[in-house]
């Protein structure tokens, strides 16, 4: 007798049989219920599963037994290379079911024959980067995949990788000397081919602004999207609609020139390789005049600077002079012909930032306008990025499932603002769909203790972060260490971090000191260390067991009320007569909120306390938005209850 999919994932299905660590929740089979019908029915579902519903199994038995096209995007790739290695096979295992899977990134993942070819022929290179391409050339004779993320003797921000890898920039295609063993090929025939195909979002709109522009589509048809991580969708997909140009391209572009002239037209040497020093010249001293690292701010305040101004001219002249000499040679060779391209694409890409000003929203048109479009710029320690960028991709988005006949899921633990999703809906464009909120298994009443200090001033006063760190002190105490310090800014990472150095004996570690997956194993096998950290450990992170007994956050997580495309965002929906504070900085921070507070507990075995240190969840009215969004764990603004709890574990 066939079993329902309510059944599988009962105490007597396959899974509960062939996997001993499988057990059976009512909230993962009623979701997988759900999956099962969208799928389907080809209907839109959100769904948010609370942390240890195990909605990763919900939508993987639906979509292994569906007889479907299934494409499951998650939120990053380190999730994505879980997903496909540990949690498909798995399942696929129990169920015993003929289904072909395949995995598919981005083609800056997968090791590029000709440009490896190219860099090893290229001179003057420093003897690390050398021993990085011998120990890459190595692999290649014993990869299949060609996933980068296989050779971990070489990190994953290594110089190497972007020099070996192609983008869609320097990609030769079809006319590649090396094409018939391409790797990004064998992986898309191998997507086009499966049943059951996991990406991640990137990719995924990569993919979609791609066919938006009129190019070829890289991922296959399906029947069904499944979308893990669903609350970063927005966002992610904002990277991909409109336009950017990096420094990082422009070097690219001028060493490419000298690596293709060395190996294709030696006798041109003399005037190209020139030409590309002085590219390369104009480029770092553009990223001087922007000034400091870590800006990202709008762009037209930047370009009004004379020097910005000059050095974008520099950059204009010495490109626009490059892509006429690769023009004159460029039938010499598929890669000349290639880079004359992308010479030209980034004459194109600049001039969008010579002007220094985005299209102004007339106030009588606001109301008939979903987005905008924004000009901004970062800066990194080496580098710098200038983008053009859409305030919304919700038109887009849902244009793309109009076109669509089949089943959309979305789903994570962070969808929902006090138990509502038209936030979420917004950002997308959805306009209707089947809803469900499905509330972690965890006992909170026993497993947790929520404590608001009392007596803190207001974030905006001088004093709030060291009033933070005193208040937090006699709390890492009582817990032993074992505590996630999560904090909304760099600034205040470095003054907590400072002052814990000095304040306690516990294994301090502090974001940035070292990759963090090499962090996360510290701290675990430590067992009783303080570890402090921003945006990047909010979320993703999952570390079970009485080694994190403790989170405490520093404040309410509100985008920084400068970020460029907030402060767009902002002003359209002032022009359109809307409350951008209720309407999106809330609903925002409420959802970056419960990703931070999801860090406590990941097991029912875990107990831990969660302090959150800003008063105004008390003092303002929206103070109850964040509170009625949190798991129903009792509260104490008693440090003595915080004592007495860890005292009794």
């Amino acid at each position: 007798m066939l079993l329902s999919i309510f059944e599988m994932l009962g105490a007597q299905g396959p899974l509960a049989k062939r996997m001993p660590d499988f057990v059976p929740r009512p909230q993962q089979q009623e979701m997988a219920e759900a999956v099962a019908a969208a799928v389907e029915q080809q209907q839109v579902l959100i769904a948010e599963a609370g942390t240890g519903t195990g909605k990763t199994f919900a939508y993987l038995v639906p979509a292994l037994m569906s007889g479907k096209k299934v494409i499951i995007s998650t939120g990053t790739k380190n999730l994505q290379d879980q997903l496909y290695h540990r949690d498909l096979p798995a399942v696929r295992a129990a169920l015993e079911i003929p289904v072909t899977t395949a995995l598919l990134k981005g083609r800056a993942n997968y090791l590029c024959h000709y440009r490896l070819t190219l860099r090893e022929q290229e001179g003057r290179q420093a003897p690390a980067l050398l021993d990085q391409l011998a120990t890459v050339r190595g692999w290649l004779g014993r990869t299949r995949s060609g996933d980068i993320a296989e050779l971990s003797d070489i990190a994953e921000d290594a110089a190497v990788w972007p020099m070996v890898t192609s983008t869609t920039d320097n990609c030769l295609g079809m006319e590649c000397p090396n094409i018939s063993d391409c790797f990004v090929m064998k992986a898309r025939r191998a997507a086009q081919e499966a049943d059951v195909l996991v990406v991640n979002h990137h990719l995924f709109f990569a993919d979609m602004s791609l066919r938006d522009e009129g190019f070829g589509e890289v991922l296959p048809g399906a029947n069904a999207f499944i979308f893990d991580e669903a609350h970063q969708l927005a966002e992610v997909a904002t990277q991909y609609f409109g336009t950017s140009l990096s420094s990082r391209q422009l070097l690219e572009l001028a060493r490419d020139s000298r690596a293709e002239v060395l190996s294709e037209a030696p006798d041109l040497s003399s005037s190209i390789n020139p030409m590309s020093d002085a590219l390369d010249k104009a480029v770092r001293d553009l990223r001087l005049s922007l000034g400091e690292t870590g800006q990202r701010a709008p762009w037209q305040a930047m370009y009004n600077r004379l020097v910005v101004q000059k050095g974008l001219d520099a950059v204009q002249q010495t490109l626009q002079q490059l892509h006429e000499l690769l023009s004159e040679v460029a039938e010499r060779s598929a890669g000349l012909e290639k880079l004359a391209h992308r010479a030209d694409d980034g004459l194109y890409r600049l001039a969008l930032f010579t002007s220094g000003t985005a299209p102004v929203l007339d106030e009588n048109d606001a109301d008939e306008v979903t987005d905008m479009e924004v000009l901004w710029f970062e800066t990194s320690p080496r580098g710098f990025l200038l983008r053009k960028t859409p305030t919304s991709i919700a038109n887009t988005f849902h244009a793309y499932m109009d076109s669509k006949r089949c089943g959309w899921v979305f789903t994570s633990a962070t969808l929902s603002v006090a138990g509502k999703f038209g936030h979420f809906m917004r950002g997308l464009g959805i306009a209707e769909a089947e809803t469900y909120c499905w509330d972690s298994p965890f006992d909170f009443q026993h497993q947790a203790l929520l404590y608001l200090p009392q007596r803190l001033p207001e974030p905006s006063q001088a004093g709030y972060i060291p009033a933070v760190l005193e208040a937090a002190l006699p709390v890492i105490e009582a817990s032993g260490g074992r505590t996630f310090f999560l904090v909304t800014s760099h600034r205040a990472l470095q003054q907590i971090a400072a002052q814990l150095e000095q304040r306690i004996s516990y294994p301090l570690l502090v974001q940035g000191s070292l990759p963090r997956a090499q962090l996360l194993e510290r701290f675990r096998r430590l067992g009783n260390a303080v570890l402090v950290g921003t945006s990047s450990f909010w979320e993703g992170v999952d570390v079970k067991g009485e080694a994190l007994s403790c989170v405490i956050i520093d404040k309410l997580p509100f985008a920084h009320p400068d970020e460029p495309i907030l402060q767009a965002r902002i002003e359209l929906m002032r022009k359109r007569g809307e409350n951008p504070f209720f309407d999106f900085q809330i609903p925002q921070a409420v959802i970056s909120l419960k990703q931070g507070v999801g860090r406590l507990i990941r097991g029912t075995e875990d107990r831990g306390v969660l302090m959150l240190c800003d008063p105004r969840l008390l003092s303002k009215p929206y103070g109850r938005i964040f509170l009625n969004s949190l798991p129903p764990i009792p509260r104490t603004r008693e440090l003595d209850d915080v004592q007495l709890f860890f005292h009794q574990l």
